[in-house]
């Protein structure tokens, strides 16, 4: 039976590092503040005055890196998945902007995601469907997001701009006949009734005109973020879904030798691992430096963990996420 497998990995940030210090010159806050609620430290954010780059820029320098990682081609991938939040443009997506980038061949279909920091366990899911059934063999797999130009950067938008980093990260995946090595079991799961809590809701199709200068005055056009109900959610539902992946294998939470969560705010990594009971050594956290990179925060995390050697063949590696929609998944993969 075919399993899917990750052939090769790679991210991208940009050269700019964000400190806590900068953005106190700039709003009402501080280090202190944004370690103890965050862990955050730095991030890092494009330079629109010396390198301007969108989404598009970041997941292809990322999906350079993860071809090499995994010694192919863009000419050997016949399917590309795209997440972000933030692409470059309203239409079309950044899957087929990366695609034109890379010069991957005409005709690989581009599929773009919508699933925010859940965006790498959508995108794995339907990978993992595709190389199952022979659909398509090597996937490209990307998540990436410029959020600093669409922050809130006055005193009213402190709580959400410092959590957000700008970055790129990539997967080559493919198929392996191997029985212990791959994806053993992916879930994802929504609630589209809490998608108030956490949205950046205009410029808005449900609006005419879309835009306006006067709706633009009120601010709506910056992310919202209901913080005590997203911590709530993401503590609760990141723990239960990854109980359903190990159950769906036969395993416990004491298989698992890497835990790698989606790096939301170090607070929530830390009451999710307490929940799970899997000690700190075998969690994987760099929110201290990069900040929420949304789609890009698994992947990334994964490669930097892959080259620290701290995710080994043969590892059971067990990666989470939550996010706006409300969206979360889970999966489990054998290294």
């Amino acid at each position: 039976m075919l399993r899917t497998t990750i052939l090769g990995t790679g991210h991208y940030v940009p050269d700019r590092v964000v400190t806590n210090d900068d953005l106190a010159k700039v709003m009402a806050t501080s280090d202190e503040w944004i370690q103890q609620r965050t862990g955050i430290k730095t991030r890092h954010w494009v330079d629109f005055a010396k390198e301007p780059m969108g989404s598009s820029d970041l997941g292809t320098r990322a999906a350079q890196r993860a071809l090499a990682d995994a010694h192919l081609t863009p000419a050997d991938i016949d399917c590309i998945i795209y997440g972000t939040l933030s692409p470059d443009r309203c239409f079309p997506g950044d899957g087929v902007l990366v695609q034109a980038k890379l010069d991957v061949p005409a005709g690989v279909p581009a599929i773009d995601l919508r699933n925010q920091c859940s965006a790498f366990l959508y995108g794995l899911s339907v990978a993992d469907a595709f190389i199952r059934t022979g659909t398509y063999r090597r996937i490209l797999l990307i998540g990436a997001e410029v959020h600093s130009s669409g922050l809130d950067m006055s005193d009213a938008g402190r709580e959400v701009s410092v959590l957000f980093g700008d970055g790129g990260a990539a997967v080559v995946l493919g198929p392996t006949e191997e029985p212990n090595r791959g994806v053993l079991s992916v879930r994802i799961h929504a609630d589209g009734r809490q998608a108030d809590l956490l949205t950046v809701a205009y410029p808005s199709s449900a609006m005419m005109p879309r835009v306006s200068a006067e709706m633009l005055s009120t601010g709506i056009q910056w992310p919202a973020m209901n913080g005590k109900a997203v911590f709530k959610q993401a503590v609760s539902r990141m723990p239960e879904v990854v109980l359903e992946v190990l159950k769906d294998a036969g395993l416990q939470v004491a298989d698992i030798d890497v835990f790698v969560p989606h790096q939301a705010n170090q607070r929530i990594t830390e009451m999710v691992a307490r929940r799970l009971e899997v000690p700190e050594e075998k969690v994987v956290s760099n929110i201290a430096s990069y900040g929420n990179t949304t789609a890009a925060s698994i992947p990334l995390a994964l490669d930097e963990a892959v080259h620290q050697g701290r995710i080994k063949p043969g590892n059971l590696v067990c990666v989470a996420a939550f996010g706006s929609g409300f969206t979360w998944g889970a999966a489990l993969l054998r290294w």
